[in-house]
């Protein structure tokens, strides 16, 4: 697994390429309840970006990873010390930009992973994909592996596909793997099991964690969280990009590697 930031600049020409994969992982520095990191989502992005990666190398597709975004639209978590959101336009220019900066020096492949799941958020994400695409011929191709789809969020246990995942066991659990010293673990261990309905009250208009029950800025059940299932979780993510990736480029992919 190459990261682009740990590279020299003869290292990265020679690992931009018209077959080349790179992969920028996109998160947020918001709120996580009282027991994970502001810098979570982006800490699951990069979990997500390193497995995929490896993943690609295996299968005999080049790929380096981009450094991290880590600033979105954090709307959700208003009312919490340490949320530094961004402005639509703002994540959307800078989306853009470095997927025009990468096509100029000749990547023609760009996959977006992304660990911050406010709706806000990754309607940008993929608003500015479509944007680019249509923009006529272009030398980069740019996708999301979107984990909100129903297709990608079944793989991912009952607490992501139930929407009350903010902070919980599914986000606890990466952190655990990725990042342990990162966790108050005291906190997380006693932290009761919250179920506030937030998909249910996104739709009802509820636009606030804590409008929607959330005091601590947290949902789901951090308790249950473990070392274990989050390196499953970070595996099966670094799966879901790899899956988009041979769906959207089955070019360069040989034949052992069709889509499943």
């Amino acid at each position: 697994m190459r990261e682009l930031s740990k590279m020299t600049w003869p290292e990265a020409r020679a690992a931009f390429g018209p077959r080349a994969v790179a992969i920028l992982p996109v998160g947020s520095t918001e709120p996580h309840g009282p027991h994970l990191p502001l810098d979570t989502d982006v800490t699951i992005a990069g979990a997500m970006a390193r497995r995929a990666a490896e993943l690609l190398d295996g299968a005999g597709v080049a790929s380096f990873v981009l450094p991290p975004v880590p600033y979105g639209l954090t709307e959700y978590t208003r009312g919490f010390a340490g949320r530094v959101s961004i402005q639509p336009g703002t994540l959307w220019a800078l989306i853009d930009d470095v997927i025009v900066a990468l096509e100029l020096q000749g990547v023609e492949h760009v996959l977006i992973v992304n660990g911050h799941l406010e709706p806000a958020h990754v309607d940008v994400l993929r608003g500015v994909l479509l944007d680019h695409a249509q923009r006529g011929p272009r030398q980069a191709h740019a996708i999301l592996a979107d984990v909100t789809r129903r297709k990608y969020a079944a793989r991912l246990g009952a607490e992501f596909q139930s929407g009350d995942c903010h902070a919980g066991r599914y986000e606890a659990s990466l952190v655990l793997a990725e990042d342990p010293s990162a966790v108050r673990e005291p906190e997380r261990a006693r932290l009761p099991a919250v179920s506030i309905d937030l998909l249910a009250k996104m739709k009802q208009g509820v636009r606030t964690f804590q409008e929607a029950g959330a005091e601590l800025g947290y949902c789901g059940d951090p308790a249950a969280a473990s070392v274990e299932e989050g390196l499953a979780l970070a595996d099966e993510l670094g799966r879901i990009a790899f899956d988009a990736a041979r769906e959207a480029w089955p070019h360069l992919f040989g034949a052992g590697h069709a889509v499943s």
